[in-house]
Order: C-alpha cells, then sequence, then structure tokens
C-alpha cells in the first residue's frame, strides 16, 4: 500500500472495463481511524493479499460507497466484516436496492468520523452522485470519478485516444467530458466546488490514474476551473 500521510493509504486493485469496453485501473483509499477501526472507500476486489494487509491495521468498521457506480467491493468486504457499516452516496439505492445501506452520505449528515474525515455530496449532476472526502489530518482530497488521470504508459493506441478525447489521459488529466457534458444544477454544482476548493488540502487520492502527494490544491482547482462557472 502507497501511504499519503499519517494513517491513510491506497491500495491498488483489479483492472475493470468501462462500459464493458474501456479498460480502468482502480484503487481504493485506508484510513485508520483515531478509534483503531479501519475506514474503506471504494473498496476494490478483497483478495488474500490485500485482507492482510488491511487486517494489519485494525478491524473493517466502515465501508464507503463514494458514487453508484463504485459498488463491486462493498458485498464481498462486509461478508467478510459483518459488523462493518455501509455508508453510500445519495442515489446509490437507486442503482442497487438489493445493497443494504446503513446510511446514505447526504450533506446534513455528521457520521462518528466526522471529526477527521469531512464530506461533501456533490450536487447538479444528472447521474454522478458523488461524494468527495477530506481526510484532515493527512491533507488528503480523496475524489473518485470526478477527476480522473489515466496512465499513458502501456496502454493501446485505441484507449489513449479515447482517454485523451475525453480529457483523462495522463497526469494533466481532470475531469471527464462525460462528466462536463451532463451538469444539470450549475449553481448547485458551483457550491460544491467551492466548498472542496475551501478545504485545506495538498494531496490527492483518485480511483483512476496518477494521485499527487504535494501541489494537489493547485492541480484540482485547474481541473475544476470553469466547470459550472467555479
Amino acid at each position: 500500500m502507497q501511504s499519503f500521510g499519517p494513517n491513510i493509504w491506497a491500495l491498488p486493485g483489479d483492472d475493470v472495463r468501462m462500459y464493458g469496453v474501456v479498460p480502468f485501473t482502480t484503487r481504493m483509499t485506508v484510513v485508520r481511524l483515531e478509534t483503531g477501526g479501519v475506514w474503506l472507500h471504494s473498496p476494490v476486489r478483497p483478495t488474500p493479499e490485500r485482507r492482510s494487509a488491511v487486517d494489519q491495521l485494525g478491524p473493517v468498521e466502515h465501508l464507503v460507497a463514494p458514487n453508484k457506480i463504485h459498488s463491486l467491493g462493498i458485498e464481498p468486504w462486509k461478508a467478510l466484516y459483518p459488523s462493518a457499516k455501509v455508508w453510500a452516496s445519495p442515489g446509490f439505492n437507486r442503482r442497487h436496492p438489493d445493497i443494504a445501506v446503513d446510511a446514505l452520505l447526504t450533506n446534513d449528515l455528521a457520521p462518528a468520523w466526522s471529526s477527521e474525515i469531512d464530506h461533501c455530496a456533490i450536487e447538479g449532476h444528472s447521474f454522478l452522485d458523488e461524494v468527495a472526502f477530506l481526510h484532515k489530518p493527512s491533507r488528503t482530497l480523496i475524489i473518485t470519478d470526478w477527476i480522473q488521470k489515466h496512465e499513458a504508459a502501456g496502454e493501446a493506441w485505441m484507449w489513449r485516444g479515447i482517454k485523451r478525447m475525453a480529457g483523462i489521459l495522463g497526469k494533466d488529466g481532470g475531469v471527464p467530458l462525460d462528466v462536463k457534458l451532463s451538469i444539470r444544477d450549475k449553481t448547485a454544482l458551483r457550491r460544491s466546488i467551492e466548498k472542496i476548493l475551501g478545504w485545506d488540502f495538498d494531496n490527492l487520492i483518485i480511483a483512476h490514474g496518477h494521485c499527487l502527494q504535494g501541489g494537489a490544491k493547485e492541480d484540482v482547482s485547474r481541473a475544476f476551473a470553469g466547470i459550472a462557472g467555479a
């Protein structure tokens, strides 16, 4: 696992196929809370090696589905840790009515871990109901699909071309084109972006592509520039 500061790590998962076609790398974020419990964001498939790495940190107490797309790891980890609490994005159960959720991460919710991890349900989009997170002790912003920076090396030319056109290839990637074109309420989205950019962060963990250790505030500001007038 890659450390991003005190008690926070990024752990890579298996590659997936977006829309059943385009290859995406995946990553989950692991946080050890002050209580000693472990918080898993966008859990990847729990192989024996991944489970062992997590178990060395403490008991898994929280499983976070940050948007309705990132659901694959929730039930496998829940089966391994039945007492873990499942937190999900506001629209998660409309897509996954069969997955039991303990609480929806609306903006008026104050989870037990809120003193260490802040959250913002990004509003104003037609389909991507994502929740962004700030791990305060390490000053790390955690984003799932709103910012993507896919690795170019080793990619087939066709996928590189598609990701370049979508604005998500390499370290200069940002908000995907399909997300930009699907904004429903610019005012609501602008409020969400302003809240996120108002947070104190310097690192960035994303689910797909290059993460940043240092300089993340400037990079995220660039990615969000011009989105909904922000």
